[in-house]
């Protein structure tokens, strides 16, 4: 007996109701202290919330545009990169051999057209090339003889075979003539494109030089020092980190209230921070399978923001607004039902409700209490039917 007047001693003093407690007339315990506070109508701004998914802003395989061995690497997994950094180096001397060969073709086209082998200059005079000048000399004596032919030929000394047949050759210097004029020409042009092959030569010898394309981190190493790498074959994948994206997904029914420029709030497991974005991309259609409206955000990221986590967010709609709250503080959940409780004629009473908007302070409620009626804070393990007392604050 007095190990049972012990146990139910102690049970008594756990502050828990017990059996023999709840199934006591009213009155015999006293109430219990509680705090209140009122239903109102407070400013709020209209949200949808979301989930989505933090991306990287950019991503690319930053890869080897001409063959090579890889001489260097400046970075590793994790490492920063600016835009124009040395990422990779290959072997270049390959390329300064293919260089050096381009720029002697380039001085041999340039001496077959008349023009100085290093220099830079592009213009030359037809008349003053040898071909040219060869040619033009030709022709002027062929014109010369076929002038004192005509004349010896109206003055009876030679015959019309023989002045035919020095027209004759005037026809054939003057298509020498031509002949030379389009050759030179042709040199012009091979000049040109030896030009090109140095300049192209000189590229790649530039491409042995890996650089990063934009700001970003290294997400994953893919070459190797000492490795041969083909053209197009990928050296490190690099991400921009700020901004970030923000995939997420809008129900149906309230993707008609989304609009681009409108603000983001969202947070990410782990991490306390309340992080600011934009919506910036919506898709122009809902998808059929699930009914979800598509939308982008560009978040700042201060450093703390990975791509790949997992982010709840609100998209504020629309400015504030009076609507119906409750304290925040005030409801209780459990098994996936929220209530809150109130006071009638002395006792506490269990009031379901159905919440939307939350704030630290206050939550939107759009059935169950009402205007004016006061709710018990905090009520911890309260139940309905328990006596209460209201003490000021």
């Amino acid at each position: 007996m007095a190990l049972a007047g012990v146990l139910i001693s102690s049970a008594c003093k756990s502050g828990y109701p017990v059996a023999s407690t709840r199934n006591s007339p009213a009155g015999e315990s006293g109430p219990r202290d509680v705090h209140t506070l009122v239903v109102s109508e407070v400013p709020m701004e209209q949200t949808v919330s979301v989930t989505g998914t933090l991306a990287a802003q950019d991503e690319a395989t930053v890869s080897a545009k001409v063959p090579g061995r890889v001489r260097s690497l400046a970075v590793d997994l994790g490492s920063l990169a600016r835009r124009g950094q040395v990422i990779a180096e290959l072997e270049p001397r390959d390329a300064q051999l293919r260089l050096q060969q381009a720029e002697a073709a380039l001085a041999q086209a340039r001496a077959r057209v008349g023009l100085s082998p290093d220099g830079t200059d592009e213009k030359v005079n037809l008349e003053q090339t040898g071909t040219v000048a060869q040619a033009r000399a030709i022709l002027d004596e062929a014109k010369s003889k076929r002038d004192r032919s005509a004349k010896l030929f109206e003055q009876g000394v030679i015959s019309r075979a023989e002045l035919d047949t020095v027209e004759a050759g005037l026809k054939v210097a003057e298509s020498r003539y031509q002949d030379a004029i389009e050759e030179v020409r042709n040199r012009q042009g091979l000049v040109l494109q030896r030009k090109s092959e140095v300049e192209l030569a000189r590229q790649q010898l530039s491409d042995m030089t890996i650089r990063a394309p934009f700001d970003g981190v290294v997400q994953q190493r893919i070459a190797n020092l000492g490795e041969y790498l083909a053209a197009g074959a990928g050296v490190i994948t690099l991400v921009r980190m700020d901004p970030l994206r923000l995939r997420a997904e809008v129900p149906e029914r309230e993707a008609h209230s989304i609009r681009a420029g409108q603000e983001v709030r969202l947070s990410v497991e782990g991490d306390s921070n309340l992080y600011i974005g934009r919506i910036a991309r919506l898709s122009p259609t809902i998808t059929a399978q699930n009914r979800l409206l598509i939308v982008e955000a560009e978040v700042r990221n201060n450093g703390q923001l990975r791509p790949g986590s997992f982010a709840r967010a609100d998209i504020v709609t629309s400015g504030r607004s009076l609507t119906v709250a409750v304290p925040t503080k005030a409801i209780v959940s459990f098994a996936g039902v929220e209530k809150v409780l109130v006071i009638e004629d002395g006792k506490a009473l269990e009031k379901p409700i159905v919440a939307r908007r939350r704030t630290t302070e206050w939550t939107e409620v759009t059935s169950g209490v009402n205007v004016g009626e006061a709710v018990i804070i905090d009520p911890g393990n309260l139940q309905s039917g328990q006596p209460v007392r209201v003490v000021a604050e």
